[in-house]
């Protein structure tokens, strides 16, 4: 079992994270734009393989050359710090 955040930690991890937002307190989501196409799967490709080390699994929607990505902690249904590590580990792939 993952600890929940606090609406005041959620926000402070939020201000490390350019970019990443809110969706009602129990996910955090951004959305990535690229070149085209290719460089859009390439990077849900690259997401796919640290969310498989990880054990943590986003949300992915592909809309052209536009990507969002969005995390919780399913099992728990909120935010966790695992949700944070993986924010942080995805912006590294930028």
């Amino acid at each position: 079992m993952e600890e929940h955040l606090s609406i005041k930690n959620i926000h402070d991890r939020l201000e490390e994270l350019p970019g990443w937002e809110m969706s009602d307190y129990t996910s955090i989501y951004k959305d990535f734009e690229f070149k085209d196409f290719k460089e859009a799967m390439d990077f849900s490709s690259k997401v796919g393989e640290i969310a498989t080390h990880e054990y943590h699994y986003p949300d992915i929607t592909i809309r052209n050359n536009k990507v969002r990505i969005s995390l919780t902690t399913w099992d728990e249904n909120a935010l966790t710090y695992k949700d944070f590590k993986m924010a942080k580990i995805i912006e590294q792939l930028i």
